[in-house]
């Protein structure tokens, strides 16, 4: 099978944009060159010659030599005028943008239908990590129970430091941005809205769910305290924020992102700084592990670079998922929990379907116990900033009205 040459138009030049051009100026096997590069930004000094940059996004999306869109720009809303533009155009298209495609994923699965036109975007998810093209193909017919994760290196690295370090969050939150690993304003990785995004797109391909981000319950690691985290250095734990898909009965799947405790017989516990891992179990293969970096220009670089190398084959995805199962998301299940507080008032017992620990001190008050996630999503106290809510290291999902 020959393969198609690739003439690329680049949408944005950031650390990614830059990573890519790299990585394709040392892959001279790849059948693949970029034509043209648009960004924003006027008088900004580049490593390359300017004669490769544009201003003006139709000088890409018109030009008929261009066959592929490469869209790497932080931009949601922007990035969703480019690629349904470039579609519409009957351009092959990949992108990094998660947030764009987890808000707008219905219409682009439907685009990618009516012009018949590939969409890739493995550098979306979890960066050197070719989690979507496994889902994809190697999961085709063994059929997935769950899948579970670490999806964001920013906070993996900030809550690596909390444990290896011994330090407050907030003092590793601002070592993370020091470093280049949160932004100045760090609301999208430290509220786990980010692995929302991608719990939104895997979900897709896991089990052919198609889902608003806004319908699936998030908590980040912004409410993190000192209790929770001595407790954790105390009984040799460390915290993570983690993705979880699990198929239940009949036809209903449960979805979340949660902090978590994880012991050290969990595989996730040595998963630490920006590296990603996700898990995956199935109904005749048990489980398989994925570990690779999460964050960084050539990690992410390399996952574009591979869509765009699976483009000149003519690879596109399937999603062979959605008509192999219909599963709707439930939030009847229950999970075993540690919410840490300051007001006795503020978290009822009753709440609870049982308390196997409750503790007090000046310096903060604890409840575990199992309890209802309908319940726990719909509290009056989970948005509380004095409350923090992680599962524990042995919580799962269940379904069982009693303990």
């Amino acid at each position: 099978m020959g393969r198609t040459q690739i003439t690329i138009g680049l949408f944005g030049f950031g650390v990614v944009g830059f990573g890519l051009w790299e990585v394709l100026e040392k892959t001279p096997g790849l059948k693949a060159n970029i034509r043209r590069i648009c960004v924003k930004t006027h008088g900004k000094k580049r490593p390359i010659p300017d004669e490769h940059f544009t201003f003006d996004k139709n000088d890409i999306l018109n030009d008929e030599a261009i066959n592929v869109v490469v869209e790497l720009i932080d931009d949601a809303d922007a990035a969703f005028e480019i690629v349904s533009t470039a579609m519409r155009n009957g351009k092959g298209v990949v992108s990094a943008n998660k947030k764009m495609i987890a808000e707008h994923l219905p219409e682009l699965l439907a685009l990618q239908k009516e012009y018949a036109v590939p969409f890739l975007y493995e550098a979306a998810t979890c960066a050197s990590i070719p989690i979507i093209r496994n889902l994809e193909e190697y999961y085709d017919n063994d059929l997935l129970v769950s899948l579970q994760g670490i999806v964001n290196g920013s906070t993996n690295y900030i809550l690596t430091r909390t444990a290896v370090d011994g330090i407050s969050y907030n003092e590793a939150l601002a070592l993370a941005q020091q470093k280049g690993y949160a932004e100045s304003n760090p609301a999208l990785d430290v509220e786990g809205y980010d692995a929302k995004y991608k719990l939104t797109i895997l979900l897709a391909h896991a089990f052919g769910i198609v889902e608003k981000p806004e319908n699936i319950f998030h908590l980040g690691i912004q409410r993190l305290g000192d209790l929770e985290l001595k407790l954790a250095s105390e009984k040799g734990y460390k915290v993570k924020l983690m993705a979880h898909a699990v198929t239940l009965a009949g036809d209903k799947a449960a979805a979340f992102v949660l902090p978590q405790f994880v012991d050290s017989s969990n595989r996730f516990y040595t998963v630490d700084d920006v590296f990603n891992g996700v898990q995956t179990e199935t109904s005749f293969a048990d489980k398989q592990f994925f570990v690779g970096k999460g964050a960084g220009a050539f990690p992410t670089a390399s996952a574009v670079l591979s869509d765009i190398s699976a483009l000149s084959y003519d690879y596109r995805y399937e999603y062979k998922k959605m008509a192999q199962q219909s599963l709707s998301l439930t939030s009847d299940f229950n999970l075993e929990v540690f919410v840490r507080h300051k007001d006795d008032n503020l978290v009822p017992l009753e709440d609870f379907i049982e308390i196997s620990e409750h503790y007090r001190s000046v310096a903060g008050h604890y409840i575990v116990g199992w309890i209802s996630f309908e319940t726990l999503v719909n509290s009056a106290w989970i948005s509380s900033p004095g409350v923090s809510v992680l599962m524990t290291s042995r919580s799962e999902v269940r379904t069982e009205t009693r303990i």
